[in-house]
């Protein structure tokens, strides 16, 4: 089991970089003005979508149910992180949106608002890490 708690931890580490990288690239693009650069931002950001965050998500997933089946885990910290994933999976699925809105040259939004956005993932690491190592209800 403790070579699938590793795998957990990896894929949720490289699942992690994306969300906090794409929502950066995000600002880059919606300040860039340029036809090449929104062009190179499109190939960064479809890469990173499909070529790491969301192998990085779905392996995160299957190991954290690996282990969750393995150990039986259960108690409130679990179901407050268990919600904390859902929202997280919502925030995936979001940039997927936005991704497509940046691709199809529809983004509605200002650098500011994706500077704010981007902070959203880092709340969730944070709570999600003192829930599984402290615990504390």
């Amino acid at each position: 089991m403790l070579w699938i708690k590793a795998l957990h931890i990896i894929f949720m580490v490289t699942w992690f970089a994306g969300l906090f990288y794409l929502p950066r690239l995000f600002v880059y693009h919606a300040m860039a003005e340029d036809f090449v650069s929104r062009e190179r931002f499109k190939i960064m950001e479809r890469k990173l979508y499909f070529g790491i965050m969301t192998p990085g998500a779905v392996l995160t997933i299957v190991f954290g149910l690996w282990l969750w089946l393995g150990y039986g885990f259960h108690g409130l910290w679990l179901d407050i992180k268990l919600v904390l994933v859902a929202l997280l999976i919502g925030f995936h699925v979001y940039c997927g949106k936005l991704l497509i809105d940046f691709r199809d040259d529809r983004n509605q939004h200002s650098h500011v608002f994706y500077r704010w956005f981007n902070e959203f993932p880092a709340l969730i690491l944070v709570a999600v890490v003192i829930l599984v190592v402290v615990k504390p209800i």
